[in-house]
């Protein structure tokens, strides 16, 4: 399994290799802060969206410490997407790391 940094994720944007950002947090999480271009679609309704998403794109997975995006990311391999990959430390790490502006919950 794959995993980005949010600074190694900030250096991809920053080149114009803009990956999908898939968050997978429930709406109440992804209102209160989200990375700009990311996607919402809770973890729970992910099977029914999969068709929206090319196997052979770059997608950064993100939730709130890694954990539940690192579980979608070993299921999406399963599925045979070949470049996903998790945010380490989740979208808490992009806002000690990155966005010190983002409100932390």
């Amino acid at each position: 399994m794959r995993s980005i940094t949010p600074s190694e994720l900030v250096e991809l944007l920053n080149a114009g290799k803009a990956p999908r950002l898939l968050d997978v947090r429930d709406p109440w999480e992804y209102d209160l802060c989200r990375i700009n271009g990311s996607v919402n679609i809770p973890m729970g309704e992910l099977m029914g969206k999969l068709d929206s998403m090319q196997k052979n794109e770059a997608i950064v997975v993100i939730c709130h410490h890694g954990m539940r995006s690192q579980q979608v990311v070993a299921y999406l391999d399963g599925l045979g997407f070949t470049d996903s990959m998790n945010l380490e430390g989740g979208i808490d790490a992009w806002s000690l790391d990155v966005d010190a502006e983002m409100p932390q919950y």
